[in-house]
C-alpha cells in the first residue's frame, strides 16, 4: 500500500496488485487480483474503494495530474466526488 495523497480532509492510498507466492511449502496466499484506491473522507469518517474501471479513471486522473500539477483545492474538488460513493465507515485495527 502506497499513500499517495494526505490532508487535513483526504487520505489517498494505492492498493497494488500482488504476484501469488509459495514459499517454504505454503500454499499461495490470496492476493489482490488487480489494484486499487483507496479514498478517505476524514470530515465524513468515510472511505470508498476504487477497482476496476473506477481505478482506471483515476489512475487516468492522476496521471493528468502528473502532466499539469494540481492546486490542493483542485485535488480536494476531486476527491470530493468520490465521496458520494463512499459507503463504508472508517475502521480502525
Amino acid at each position: 500500500m502506497n499513500l499517495l495523497y494526505e490532508s487535513d480532509d483526504f487520505a489517498v492510498m494505492h492498493l497494488l496488485a500482488n504476484e501469488a507466492g509459495e514459499g517454504e511449502g505454503k500454499p499461495a496466499r490470496p492476493v489482490l487480483e488487480r489494484h486499487g484506491f483507496e479514498i478517505v473522507d476524514k470530515r465524513s469518517g468515510k472511505e470508498v474503494y476504487l477497482d476496476g474501471a473506477w481505478a482506471e479513471l483515476f489512475q487516468q486522473q492522476l496521471q493528468a495530474w502528473q502532466q499539469h500539477s494540481p492546486t490542493q483545492e483542485e485535488v480536494e474538488d476531486t476527491l470530493e466526488s468520490y465521496t458520494g460513493l463512499a459507503q463504508q465507515p472508517v475502521v480502525v485495527h
